[in-house]
């Protein structure tokens, strides 16, 4: 949406409150236009435009790994084509409900009572390419439901190949429906390499936390482990930063877009944005000598607008470690700039997209 601007909008709260984004020069990025810079910053920052037509998810990571799209995966205004209902009630053998874009919250309120008492599948979408399946725990296990997405999976493919098939399991009474925490994403393989790939052919490793592993499609991924939340993920970084490897980890933290962002809950991603940056200040001390931090984002998530989709907005990059200077690298043309700076830093040289601003800060 035109002028969404998330961070502004999150900082406006009462509950937001950073001290260490603050300190590595978040609000010293060209253009933010609020907040007061810090003198001396101590990281690397700052912002990225992105290339690729589309403001999903996997648009925001895939052009991140390297991968620009040139045209935006399909979007469904208007429900899915009979045609695929069809074939998905064929392979389910259970009729759909609903076939059309929807709140996630609002889907179940208004359908849920329906799917208890035929067991016919919530089938919705939003303005983003997805295709949603909601079912309630006790009348389709949890695993029954994911079966249900990889068929889906199988048949959006072509002209109808949606960037992700989601698992929305609920459970509760009517009118009391809440979402539950086993949502899983089965998204498209990237149709090129990306720096998973390349990383993973060097012999080194890929480790994904979160959604990262759903969102490639476990393309390139050594290693993964999945969260329901952001303080399982942050706890599970907290234990990876230990262990000792040489490659990337890779993290998503759900909670920020799924609970606040699409819900228009300013105070809650506030509170969330400050609870990350509170553990920042225990994790950083962790780092070691050559490892590089990067902090960014893969899209907008704007809760203040009318909205409730993502936002195309550039993102922010903070990059902080024992041997990076701390500068301002401007306004960058692509996200895979990210992607090309971290090839640079283990040696590779591959045909993805971006340039690597890795001279421009390395010690």
């Amino acid at each position: 949406m035109f002028g969404s601007n998330t961070i502004k909008a999150i900082s406006k709260s009462e509950y937001f409150d950073i001290n260490v984004m603050r300190k590595m020069g978040i609000f010293n990025i060209d253009d933010i236009g609020f907040e007061t810079p810090t003198q001396n910053p101590t990281a690397a920052f700052c912002k990225l435009q992105e290339q690729s037509c589309g403001k999903d998810t996997t648009t925001g990571h895939w052009e991140i790994a390297g991968l620009i799209l040139d045209k935006p995966f399909p979007t469904y205004p208007n429900g899915f084509p009979e045609s695929v209902i069809q074939e998905f009630t064929k392979r389910t053998g259970r009729e759909v409900l609903c076939n059309k874009p929807y709140s996630g919250t609002e889907v179940i309120k208004v359908y849920g009572k329906e799917h208890i008492a035929t067991g016919s599948l919530i089938v919705y979408t939003s303005a983003d390419s997805v295709f949603q399946i909601a079912a309630h725990e006790k009348v389709v296990p949890v695993d029954k439901l994911y079966e249900y997405c990889k068929i889906a999976r199988e048949i959006l493919t072509g002209e109808n190949a949606v960037a992700r098939v989601i698992a929305r399991p609920f459970e509760g009474t009517y009118p009391d429906y809440v979402r539950t925490k086993n949502r899983h994403d089965f998204s498209l393989i990237p149709f090129q390499d990306t720096i998973l790939n390349n990383l993973n052919k060097a012999g080194k490793d890929v480790i994904a936390v979160g959604k990262i592993n759903d969102i490639f499609a476990g393309s390139g991924v050594t290693e993964k482990y999945y969260t329901k939340d952001n303080n399982e993920g942050m706890e599970k970084t907290f234990e990876l930063v230990d262990k000792d490897f040489e490659g990337l980890c890779f993290v998503n933290l759900v909670d920020f877009d799924m609970l606040y962002g699409h819900r228009n809950n300013v105070d809650g991603y506030a509170k969330a944005y400050t609870e990350f940056d509170k553990w920042l200040e225990t994790f950083l001390p962790k780092l070691r000598e050559d490892d590089i931090l990067m902090i960014t984002a893969d899209h907008g998530c704007d809760p203040s607008t009318p909205s409730t989709d993502h936002s195309r907005e550039y993102i922010p990059l903070l990059v902080f470690g024992e041997k990076i200077i701390p500068k301002n690298l401007g306004i960058r043309e692509t996200f895979s700039d990210i992607g090309k700076t971290i090839e640079e830093y283990f040696g590779i040289n591959s045909n993805i997209s971006g340039k690597s601003f890795l001279k421009d800060i390395k010690k």
